[in-house]
């Protein structure tokens, strides 16, 4: 891979070096925050070669690029040099981002650079784990030890390390949040905390009462602080007079900032965190097979949509604070034995050479924690493999969460890591996640064996009338979709909602109306509506489940600017008024009106094609469903 050249190409298909804000990368993809995402070219950008797959989420312009993305990024800074410098960022007054956006991406910027250390650290600790079981050393042996705190190291100097991501993301002064961090963990505050918890002696500063916490590896107490801190420099920086400024701006930062941390922050965040804790406890006498169960099934969609790094910090809290997961990782490692499982399925079964490479390699990478690439390359493209990836990290979740299943060093969920899971002088955990693994790979190894076909080749027979826009056919039984609407046929990939351009729920088209009115596509009968009237499902005679989705995010208008003229149970005819909604009402509140169109139950047919890129009327051929 030409490393430099794909770089070139990726910049200039998101709109050049003026349409970027800033960018960050994680283990397999390029998070950028664009200035408009509309101007970055996503369809010519998932068929550049080097490129596994992009998505949009979080507030973030994501481009998975595999375990190359560190070569990718740095060529990419080299050829930006704004991206260089320190103080790359979106405006305040410009970041228009909802809240959960903002939440998901700072959770994610924080904890995306630690990942390395904390990885190496978990790594390090199921090394030590096995050479213990098979008796190479023993716990009181120097070197045990010694190995033993090259791991404790990353999780003890944890606030550290948080401390320097969370002021890359803050933007602020990284050596004074390290210093912040070090205030801390100072040896001398340690033996204090301690000297306080053995006499109940309080420990104050200048008459304000400083909690008895340990925070040597918390997660919270720290990420506030820096927060805080983040609007507190630049306020030291005003009123600092400008010729003692580089004195008086560290000075007052970290005067405030650590006697805030130590009186007001740390105690919070460190009773946030054993909230978090006590709230997995309840959860886990409930029960605790829910979670990892969701996670084992949905985490593909999570990875799909690059909102799994949010789930991430409740697996390091629950460890750091309980000493042991049993919900994040066990679940993770659940889906991603299963997504490894679906790939190499594929591999196996597949026919075609190309696939057949791409799915066996993918499906290796898969088994070994990172998904990217089995996700992207093979299991959303197919979707059939990822429903067997879901069902059968789903079950291996199930028996996780009913056997308690505990993880005690973390490390990226997989083959690699199971070793993680000893500890409590016992085999017990290492020998139920084992068996976890075991089911998620047998279950969606049958399901993907039995329920996969390789794509159907297309056969041009001959295009319709003239007089309508163009449409392959296939040969075979099939049916025919009309225009529900008036406007432009596009890809599903315009569509700025994963779930519609991954074509998760199913294959389709979409249109942008230039008309308020959605008729029906065929004869069948109304199988969903909704009160706030902006989406429709609709079943042909012949059996094809259509969904109708009229704009994005729409659902939060509450049906304001839509009429629906039929209810659930009804039987339409083709041409039959459904929805009326009004074009120009729903952009001025600032929403999307692309309408995607999708045949939800498309893994029952052979092949489904559209037209992309005319304009259509109501009535014209849209849609060919082959079976």
């Amino acid at each position: 891979m030409n490393y430099s050249e794909l770089a070139k190409v990726i910049v200039t298909k998101i709109g050049g070096e003026q349409n970027v804000n800033s960018l960050t990368h994680c283990a397999t993809r390029l998070r950028f925050h664009l200035k408009d995402n509309k101007l970055a070219e996503t369809s010519a950008l998932k068929n550049t070669p080097g490129v596994m797959g992009v998505t949009q989420s979080g507030g973030q312009y994501q481009i998975i690029i595999g375990s190359d993305v560190g070569s990718v990024y740095k060529e990419i800074i080299q050829q930006i040099p704004s991206l260089q410098t320190e103080h790359t960022q979106i405006s305040k007054d410009d970041d228009d981002r909802k809240l959960v956006a903002k939440v998901i991406d700072t959770i994610t910027g924080i904890f995306t650079p630690i990942l390395p250390a904390i990885t190496a650290a978990g790594m390090l600790k199921a090394v030590l784990a096995l050479l213990v079981v098979f008796k190479v050393f023993s716990t009181d042996s120097q070197s045990y030890q010694i190995i033993n705190l090259m791991a404790d190291s990353a999780f003890y100097f944890l606030p550290i390390l948080l401390a320097i991501s969370s002021a890359q993301k803050f933007k602020t002064n990284i050596y004074l949040a390290a210093m912040i961090g070090g205030v801390l963990l100072h040896p001398a505050f340690v033996q204090m905390v301690a000297t306080s918890k053995e006499t109940g002696e309080a420990i104050q500063l200048l008459g304000l009462p400083i909690s008895p916490v340990n925070y040597s590896s918390t997660v919270i107490p720290i990420i506030l602080s820096i927060w805080f801190m983040s609007y507190v420099e630049p306020i030291a920086d005003k009123v600092s007079p400008k010729a003692i400024k580089f004195f008086s701006k560290p000075l007052l930062t970290i005067a405030i900032v650590g006697t805030i941390a130590l009186t007001v922050l740390g105690p919070v965040g460190f009773y946030i965190s054993n909230l978090i804790s006590s709230g997995v406890l309840a959860l886990e006498s409930v029960g605790s097979w829910i979670v990892p169960t969701l996670l084992g099934a949905l985490t593909p969609l999570l990875v799909a949509t690059g909102t799994h790094y949010g789930i991430v910090p409740i697996g390091i809290n629950n460890r750091l604070t309980n000493g042991y997961d049993t919900i994040v990782y066990p679940g993770m490692l659940a889906s991603n034995i299963a997504q490894g499982a679906a790939s190499v399925a594929v591999g196996i079964k597949s026919k075609d050479s190309k696939i057949k490479q791409l799915a066996s390699s993918a499906g290796l990478t898969a088994l070994f924690g990172i998904t990217e690439p089995a996700l992207y390359g093979v299991n959303l493209r197919y979707k059939t493999p990822l429903y067997a990836a879901m069902i059968g990290g789903g079950f291996s979740g199930l028996f996780m969460g009913i056997t308690g299943v505990r993880n005690f060093s973390g490390g990226s969920p997989g083959l690699l890591t199971l070793p993680s899971y000893i500890g409590e002088d016992t085999l017990r955990h290492l020998t139920n996640a084992s068996i976890g693994a075991a089911i998620a790979f047998v279950i969606t190894f049958a399901v993907t064996m039995v329920i996969y076909k390789d794509p159907i080749e297309e056969m041009v027979v001959e295009n319709v009338e003239k007089d309508q826009p163009e449409l392959k056919i296939l040969s075979g039984n099939n049916e025919t979709l009309v225009s529900p609407l008036v406007g432009q046929a596009v890809s599903l990939t315009e569509v700025p909602d994963e779930m519609f351009s991954a074509e998760i729920l199913g294959k389709g088209v979409a249109i942008k109306p230039s008309e308020g009115l959605v008729v029906s596509p065929f004869s069948g009968t109304i199988t969903a509506t909704f009160d706030t009237k902006h989406a429709i499902g609709i079943t042909s005679d012949q059996g094809t489940e259509l969904l109708i989705h009229v704009g994005i995010d729409t659902v939060q208008l509450n049906g304001e600017g839509y009429e629906c003229f039929v209810e659930k149970g009804d039987h339409v005819e083709t041409g039959d008024s459904l929805i009326q909604f009004d074009l120009k009402e729903i952009n001025r509140k600032g929403f999307e009106t692309i309408t995607p169109i999708v045949i939800t139950n498309s893994n029952e047919y052979g092949d489904i094609i559209s037209i992309e890129g005319k304009e259509v009327a109501i009535g014209d051929k849209l849609l060919q469903v082959i079976r």
